[in-house]
């Protein structure tokens, strides 16, 4: 390990040991002088996220007004790390929550300011240092959020942004010094680090991809869930964990559903993204693009129908697209992490749910229903981290999030991120 990176463990480390110390109540008022610069300077910090990976600047500022009202949120939560008092025979018999330490994040590039706030914020509040490995296009954006960190009052090193090489982290995980990993990213960048984390016996928390069901029974409002549909499925340009990827229409509705999806569908028109009206963006990289289309011609080749063709029309650019797909399809085994969708017909509701858990991934379901029962049953029996009933799946800070399957585990927002790098120390005796 080089010596800066050992510097940089060591400075976290340092700040962690005064850190810790800092009671509840005192972290909170940085973290609500953190929710008022990010709403102060919400056009300056969108221009930055779109700049560097092509969101549409709307959307951008809205990621910075949910990055502020995450850390408000937190501001002002109950402390459920204080000491637990358990009534037994002794006299003493406490539960103590202890922050680990220094923890390592690995962020993404589709969400620059948000995926860093969801996870460090809980981890700092919780008494731990953070050490942030930003995706390579978003270095910028790493290093305003360490800026705005310290510009809040948080002391020095609790919030570090590091440019480190993938043989540099996995060295990091390998020291005594860190004490834990939190991951968004792909499930193979998942499974790689899990496997690290593992060998040196380190916390870990992922978050990792999804091709979630977005499910129209025949008794839905069609209106409503063809329009949430096609902003389901585009919405930051496609590149979505939890976007809806596959829309299971029951055979009832379906040509009904069909034709006002692909009439919504077709509201979204790639545009500059610093345009303020622009509603769906470019790609944030010409590889990725590449895939996609990739994977688009895998799905036609083996099957699968174009009802909308994928249109290429710029180095990143499409017209978006939707396939209509067959059983057995090699596609449905993967992640389409841009502007194409998968549609299917089911002839019931048993039909319907084995097709939605028909995947490796289990990250954010959606169904649409009036029926009430209908809507629980499928709330039960999906097998995903959550489940949106008639609206967009999506993340809130007041309820837990996370994954299942091949989408990861731990959790994230709520309360109970709170706890996910903690200890639970045990205190009893007679004294």
């Amino acid at each position: 390990m080089n010596n800066t990176i050992q510097h940089t463990l060591q400075k976290a480390q340092e700040a962690f040991t005064q850190w810790k110390k800092v009671p509840f109540e005192e972290r909170q008022k940085s973290l609500a002088q953190l929710s008022s610069l990010l709403l102060e300077r919400k056009q300056q910090l969108g221009e930055i996220i779109t700049l560097e990976m092509n969101k549409p600047i709307a959307q951008s500022i809205a990621e910075i007004e949910k990055c502020a009202g995450l850390c408000d949120y937190y501001a002002k939560a109950e402390n459920v790390l204080r000491t637990e008092k358990v009534e037994t025979e002794l006299s003493v018999s406490d539960i103590h929550h202890e922050p680990l330490g220094v923890i390592l994040g690995i962020m993404p590039w589709n969400f620059p300011f948000w995926q860093v706030l969801r996870f460090a914020v809980p981890t700092v509040l919780a008494g731990n240092t953070v050490l942030m490995k930003h995706a390579s296009i978003c270095e910028k954006s790493g290093y305003t959020i360490q800026k705005l960190f310290e510009e809040a009052g948080f002391s020095e090193a609790v919030f570090t942004h590091i440019i480190v090489s993938h043989q540099e982290i996995e060295e990091m995980l390998s020291s005594p010094i860190l004490k834990g990993v939190s991951l968004t990213g792909s499930e193979a960048a998942g499974k790689k680090i899990a496997e690290v984390a593992g060998r040196n016996l380190k916390k870990c928390v992922l978050e990792l991809g999804g091709s979630d069901a977005f499910i129209v029974c025949e008794d839905a409002d069609i209106d409503k869930a063809s329009k949430d549909a096609a902003l389901a499925r585009l919405q930051n340009t496609g590149q979505t964990c939890i976007a809806g990827k596959r829309f299971i229409i029951h055979e009832k509705i379906y040509q009904d559903f069909l034709a006002k999806f692909i009439a919504e569908y077709q509201k979204y028109h790639a545009n500059n993204p610093m345009n303020p009206e622009t509603n769906l963006g470019v790609m944030s990289r010409e590889d990725l693009a590449q895939d996609l289309e990739k994977q688009y011609e895998k799905a036609l080749e083996n099957g699968a129908k174009a009802l909308l063709p994928l249109e290429s029309i710029g180095k990143a650019t499409f017209n978006p697209g939707i396939l209509e797909m067959n059983a057995g399809n090699p596609i449905l085994q993967e992640e389409l992490f841009g502007p194409l969708a998968m549609v299917f017909k089911a002839k019931d509701d048993d039909e319907a749910l084995a097709l939605a858990n028909g995947t490796p991934f289990g990250l954010g379901n959606a169904v649409f229903t009036k029926d009430k029962d209908r809507a629980l049953f499928f709330a039960e029996n999906l097998e995903s981290g959550g489940v949106a009933i008639n609206q967009v799946f999506r993340s809130d800070v007041r309820l837990p999030f996370g994954g299942r399957k091949n989408s990861g585990y731990g959790t994230e927002l709520s309360l109970y991120a709170l706890h996910e790098f903690t200890i639970k120390k045990s205190i009893f005796g007679n004294v």
